[in-house]
């Protein structure tokens, strides 16, 4: 046995088991393990051994340390703080609520961070999740909270797509039916791989099940077997048991519908992206959806029409009227502004596309008082100083000066930030700009529109950033560990997220789940070519 040459700090040791807990989701009594215990002996044997109710009791010092450190930095930053919640319930159908912030810091870097996951008894109602009387009283919302709440743009999308998807429900049984056969045994998926190998098909994508719940692996489901669609039709030649390949008309079906719902999984990829998308993206996503459902709504194949009339009842129930503060995002892009709006909108409503430009414009103009009123009142008290302390000749020539100016230099300096911003030229669209950077390298040409510009750009698209916490939480919560208390899975999730996370939204446990639904043929061929070479080589 190795001898130690030093003595263990026991506190450091503690801290770096309690963050081992938090970052692998260990469970408390692995410090109980025999195993582990003889491990840390053998590195070095003056570790003192700690029990699980030591390991539950410096987490939960862990957490409380971080959270106070997340609360310094809350208060700190310069900008305001968007939330986003929803309901989860565990494998025990206990509630859950996660609270998240969405803020943009001082390096004008967009960040998300877990407040808190709390324990919620039913009802599980949706209007527990808008309730906003209390925040209403006490006026601290902009505008009396007129843009309080906005809608998760990937649950809309999810719905929109799910209309559309059950009327053609019997187009796609067959694909779904048909990747089920091909991955149902390994002697199956042996003669499927031969199919591929003997028509030289590329193995680029992977055969995918679906999810009844969420339509995008519905998409990738048909996608991947459109690709090996000449594969099943060979499979359907030589086993008698398969009987759900499509048919030529069938296919010719399916693949209208794949290039149907191609930009409607692109966007949902953007909306719900693994690196945070600002809200600037929100308007021109939607814009795309609507035009596409709208031209069609007359193609002359039967099953999307009817997929596109179903799609436009739910579209118009949730975004006919586009989210009033998210298109404001738009228009503060630099490339687009209020042109773009103008565009889209005539686009759509050739007949009313100019009071909702207008709707629009006003709103955003009365938001933007809002930030000058604030303004105004924070300064307000250092110009009555400096007012008092010049003396009322200085005033004079200075509204002399104002004169003079307006006189010969035109009404410029009447007007307001928003009023230069919009009518400065735009951007080349096809520039590739991180509009928070240009925010940060123009705030001081605008100081008041840098900051409203800030908080809009920082409002979520989705809630996929909170959905992230159930992720966490499936894990920390499973069928072994359903059982723990709120508090201790609180302080597990929210401190893995806040040490660990660094705003990425996507977790190990999603790459499984995507693992488990799809089958990498390309593998499966490759291992038959290498065992038929080396039987060759055997023989010879």
């Amino acid at each position: 046995m190795p001898q130690a040459t030093f003595q263990v700090d026991q506190e450091i040791y503690r801290e770096k088991i309690s963050t081992a807990i938090i970052r692998h989701n260990y469970p408390f009594m692995f410090v109980e393990h025999e195993g582990i215990r003889d491990l840390h002996s053998f590195l070095n044997p003056t570790v003192k051994p700690i029990t699980r109710n030591t390991a539950k009791s410096d987490v939960l010092k862990l957490y409380k340390r971080e959270r106070d450190k997340l609360k310094h930095v809350i208060e700190s930053i310069p900008s305001r703080i968007c939330l986003t919640s929803d309901l989860w319930s565990s494998i025990a159908t206990d509630g859950y609520l996660a609270l998240t912030a969405h803020y943009v810091d001082e390096n004008w870097i967009l960040q998300k961070k877990i407040l808190s996951f709390h324990h919620m008894p039913p009802p599980h109602s949706g209007p527990i999740l808008v309730e906003k009387r209390h925040l209403s009283l006490t006026d601290t919302l902009f505008c009396g909270g007129e843009f309080f709440h906005v809608r998760c743009g990937a649950h809309i999308l999810n719905l929109i797509v799910q209309a559309g998807l059950k009327v053609i429900d019997e187009a796609v049984n067959k694909i779904r039916e048909s990747v089920k056969y091909v991955r149902v045994s390994e002697g199956r998926k042996i003669k499927f791989a031969e199919c591929i190998a003997q028509l030289s098909l590329s193995c680029s994508k992977k055969v995918c099940q679906d999810v009844p719940t969420r339509w995008n692996y519905t998409y990738l489901m048909i996608d991947g077997a459109l690709m090996y669609r000449r594969a099943f039709d060979q499979l359907q030649l030589i086993d008698v048991h398969f009987k759900t390949c499509p048919s030529d008309d069938e296919w010719v079906k399916v693949e209208n519908i794949a290039k149907f719902l191609k930009p409607f999984y692109d966007i949902t990829t953007l909306f719900s992206g693994f690196h945070y998308p600002t809200a600037n993206l929100y308007f021109h996503g939607v814009w795309k959806i609507q035009m596409l459902i709208k031209e069609e709504i007359r193609n002359s194949c039967d099953a999307i029409s009817s997929m596109a009339k179903q799609m436009k009842e739910k579209f118009d129930k949730y975004w006919e009227c586009y989210s009033v503060v998210l298109s404001f995002a738009i228009i503060l892009d630099p490339r687009y502004k209020l042109q773009f709006v103008e565009f889209c909108f005539k686009k759509l409503y050739p007949a009313t596309y100019v009071d909702r430009v207008k709707f629009i414009r006003d709103k955003l103009y009365m938001l933007f008082e809002e930030y000058m009123c604030l303004s105004s009142i924070s300064t307000s008290n250092q110009s009555s100083v400096a007012c008092a302390s010049g003396g009322d000749n200085i005033g004079d020539e200075m509204d002399e000066f104002d004169i003079y100016e307006s006189q010969h230099y035109g009404l410029t300096r009447n007007k307001s930030q928003l009023d230069l911003f919009l009518e400065e030229q735009k951007f080349d669209r096809k520039q590739d700009l991180d509009i928070l950077t240009y925010w940060k390298a123009n705030k001081l040409r605008y100081l008041e529109l840098a900051l409203m510009a800030r908080d809009i750009l920082s409002i979520p698209i989705t809630t996929v950033a909170s959905e992230s916490a159930f992720s966490i939480g499936s894990q920390i919560l499973n069928k072994y560990r359903s059982s723990i208390v709120p508090k201790n899975a609180e302080a597990l999730l929210c401190t893995r997220d806040w040490l660990y996370e660094k705003g990425n939204i996507k977790f190990s446990n999603e790459d499984e789940e995507d693992e488990e639904l799809a089958e990498d043929f390309e593998s499966i061929i490759t291992t038959l070519k290498n065992s038929s070479n080396d039987s060759h080589s055997s023989f010879s």
